[in-house]
């Protein structure tokens, strides 16, 4: 096996990236700029270091002092440091006054990589005058006349997806629900609370299939809890997304169904981002969709940085399914989560743990690891809950349930949560054995916080189950382990595996006998 030949120019760079940021600009960069031309040539690799520790170690007094410095490079009579400040620049929050400079080495005399770096730069900062360009000099891509456009919109006017409005009667709609693999049977009870008319095409393992026949809203949609993600099914494309495929996916992009339900959930330009989902950035293939969804439909625009809508590539079955997705964030279903905690439970999970338990009338709830209370309040949203304690070692975890909880808005409920051990359940002021009616818990798992002693930990839990639940109570909770009940009263009555990223464990529900 030949060696790797040396790269002084990668080498040169990581050490860089090990010397603060701010050290690199008093000290570095003076010796750079009193270089002679061969050194500098050869120190380049200090203008991408410093454009890349920019945004999170640049103090705000020094950002246009960067942003000048980098500018007076693109005069540099050296090409290579032009390209390396073109490449900086857009790092550094450049403006307009970093894109008329950007533009000017287009009059004179340049070579084709400078054009490239020049028209890259451009993607990233270009708007009105970089528009103004293309229209002057057609040897600019396409692609950075999109960009720039796509810029432009995200800053002058504001998008956001139209949750309220009515999707106008035309073909029927296919929907992609997501959730944890194992958890596709509670997700299919909770479609039978949706007020659309629907039917399940498919059932996979963490995917539901719904065939969607009439006007609905966005909002309707999301109103259940227990998916992970929600997308529509635009169209599919053969297996591997080679170059090839690029026409394919773009007129999927610009199909009749993939107008209407952009322009219908739109508020404001059409902007989405392009991904795939277990292929990486396949940068060639996605300019290439870009550039021929763009010729098709010049008003869907590609942007990366905060569009509303993603267009995602996913493998499947018998190819790969285009999906248009909406990019809510924060998720409009869980307002209350204010505050989190590491190794909480996701608030789709605690939905549907809580969905899984069957919510009965009177119940006394008790999450004996309730983190950050997301379990309690997704059962208390059921209905039919008279009181519930979380408990939890970590104070911070405490703090966070009891200001979530309060967040989720007035409730009839009552609620205790307490700093301490669940062993000391009896020892709580105001709870006794045998008074609670449910346990409902996603215990730690041993995964992201280390656990000594899992087994002795849930022998444990058993015991304060069969202490504190009273006669017909039951515990729901996630069990990582391919042990049952140590306790006799304790019964299991169903069990069923469940994917937690990879984690495989089993989804309880145990009565006292």
């Amino acid at each position: 096996m030949a060696a790797k030949k040396p790269n002084p120019g990668k080498d040169l760079y990581r050490q860089l990236r090990s010397v603060p940021w701010l050290q690199l600009w008093e000290k570095e960069v003076p010796r750079f700029d009193q270089a002679t031309p061969q050194e500098r040539a050869r120190q380049v690799a200090l203008i991408r270091a410093l454009g890349a520790g920019f945004a999170e170690s640049a103090p705000p007094r020094l950002h246009e002092p960067v942003r000048a410095w980098l500018r007076s490079l693109l005069q540099d009579p050296e090409e290579k440091i032009r390209r390396y400040a073109l490449t900086a620049l857009p790092k550094t929050g450049a403006s307009q006054t970093e894109e008329k400079q950007i533009l000017s080495l287009l009059q004179s005399p340049a070579t084709d990589r400078e054009k490239i770096h020049v028209s890259r730069a451009l993607e990233k900062i270009g708007g009105a005058a970089t528009l103004a360009q293309v229209r002057q000099d057609p040897s600019l891509p396409r692609f950075t006349e999109q960009r720039a456009k796509a810029n432009l919109a995200r800053q002058l006017h504001p998008t956001s997806i139209r949750m309220d409005s009515l999707l106008p009667a035309g073909e029927p709609v296919t929907l992609q629900l997501r959730c944890r693999p194992g958890f596709e049977t509670v997700l299919a009870d909770e479609l039978t609370t949706l007020s659309l008319p629907h039917r399940i095409a498919a059932r996979e393992s963490g995917l539901l299939t719904l065939s969607l026949p009439g006007p609905f809203r966005l909002a309707d949609l999301y109103a259940l809890r227990c998916f992970s993600t929600l997308s529509f099914l635009l169209g599919t494309i053969s297996k591997k997304a080679e170059p090839a495929n690029a026409p394919a996916i773009a007129n999927i992009l610009t199909s009749p169904t993939s107008r209407r339900l952009l322009t219908s959930f739109t508020q404001g330009p059409l902007r989405y981002r392009l991904e795939f989902v277990t292929e990486g950035h396949r940068r060639g293939l996605v300019h290439a969709v870009v550039k021929k969804t763009y010729e098709l439909w010049p008003e869907l625009l590609n942007d990366s940085r905060e569009a509303p809508w993603a267009i995602e590539i996913h493998p499947g079955r018998t190819g790969q399914t285009v999906e248009l997705r909406p990019r809510l964030a924060p998720d409009p279903r869980f307002p209350y989560r204010q505050k989190d905690v590491p190794a909480a439970s996701h608030p789709p999970l605690a939905a549907a743990l809580a969905r899984w338990a069957r919510p009965l009338p009177d119940e006394v709830v008790w999450d004996p690891f309730c983190g950050s209370g997301l379990e309690l309040i997704e059962r208390t949203r059921l209905g039919g809950v008279r009181r519930v304690l979380g408990t939890d070692l970590s104070p911070e975890a405490i703090e966070a349930a009891r200001i979530n909880w309060k967040a989720a808005g007035p409730t009839p409920t009552s609620a205790d949560f307490h700093v301490g051990d669940f062993r000391g359940f009896a020892k709580i002021r105001g709870w006794a054995p045998a008074s609670v009616s449910l346990i409902l818990t996603n215990p730690p798992l041993g995964k992201r916080v280390p656990i000594p002693d899992r087994q002795g930990l849930f022998r444990d839990l058993y015991a304060a189950a069969a202490a504190a639940l009273r006669p017909g109570g039951r515990m729901v909770w996630i069990n990582p382990l391919k042990t049952g009940p140590t306790e006799r009263s304790l019964r299991l009555e169903s069990s069923q595996p469940v994917d937690l990223g990879g984690f495989a464990c089993r989804l309880e529900l145990i009565r006292k006998i």
